[in-house]
């Protein structure tokens, strides 16, 4: 029997991906775009911003009304914002913030009610390898997606006993729309980290244009979305960007510090 999935931010990428792949193997799929009339084949799209918390209950109790239940939820809206710490102003470093932990908060919280109710449901974030070791130059979205590990693993405790799973998904890097859609703070065209920071965003954009395809992403989440006991945690990356999770355990500090300064090239 298909599940009835509510997926956040389908427009592109990996949202579109996944979507499109859940809807193939039967399943009830919804997504929700910030764009009035976005369509997507399979797919049922609610206009919804993740940042408005209106919105976001009325999508769910559409969902509902509809279906008369939400098995899934995969949190997968976001944005990149690239720039030097210190040139972010606050309310840049809020935006992200806004949408990718917030955001998050605000959909898993509109389904728990209605996932506590039928004592099933699962509840799929996804978040990145930055979630799990700082990026330079993004250390506003690798914030962020830190934030949003530390508030699922402690959901995760909350909801075991209602029969809820609680699952993080975390990409290395991928060839999608994330790339092109990246913004920069508006500070960076004066910037006295102009010149590291062009050369950094460089290696970055040449390890996504050969990382893998959305498709890879959206293979795995078919079949965790299939499983009754799912791991805590999926990594879907390349053996190097594993063994980069592994070694920032692992090394001493100053160890790893060289090793990612030296590949992004910030020295």
């Amino acid at each position: 029997m298909g599940k009835v999935i509510f997926i956040t931010g389908v427009s592109s990428g990996f949202g579109k991906a996944m979507a499109e792949a859940l809807s193939g193997q039967g399943h009830v799929v919804y997504g929700s775009s910030r764009r009035p009339g976005f369509k997507t084949e399979g797919v049922q799209v609610l206009k919804m911003d993740v940042t408005v918390e209106e919105e976001v209950k009325q999508a769910v109790q559409t969902i509902v009304d509809r279906e008369g239940r939400i098995d899934v939820l995969i949190n997968n809206a976001g944005f990149g914002l690239a720039g030097a710490l210190e040139d972010f102003t606050e309310e840049e470093a809020k935006m992200e913030f806004e949408t990718i932990v917030l955001g998050a908060y605000r959909c898993s919280r509109s389904v728990l009610f209605h996932m506590r109710r039928q004592k099933a449901g699962m509840i799929l974030s996804v978040g990145s390898i930055a979630g799990l070791m700082g990026i330079p130059f993004q250390g506003f979205y690798s914030a962020s997606k830190f934030g949003l590990e530390g508030l699922m693993q402690a959901l995760r405790y909350e909801v075991s006993r209602h029969g809820i799973n609680v699952v993080m998904l975390n990409p290395g890097d991928f060839d999608t729309g994330f790339t092109k859609n990246r913004r920069l703070v508006e500070k960076t065209p004066d910037s006295d980290y102009k010149e590291r920071f062009f050369r950094t965003l460089d290696v970055i954009e040449k390890d996504e244009g050969s990382g893998l395809k959305a498709d890879v992403l959206a293979k795995k989440v078919t079949s965790i979305v299939g499983k009754r006991n799912p791991r805590h945690r999926y990594i879907v990356a390349s053996f190097d960007q594993k063994l980069a999770v592994f070694l920032n355990r692992a090394l001493p500090p100053k160890w790893f510090f060289r090793i990612i300064g030296s590949h992004y090239k910030t020295h």
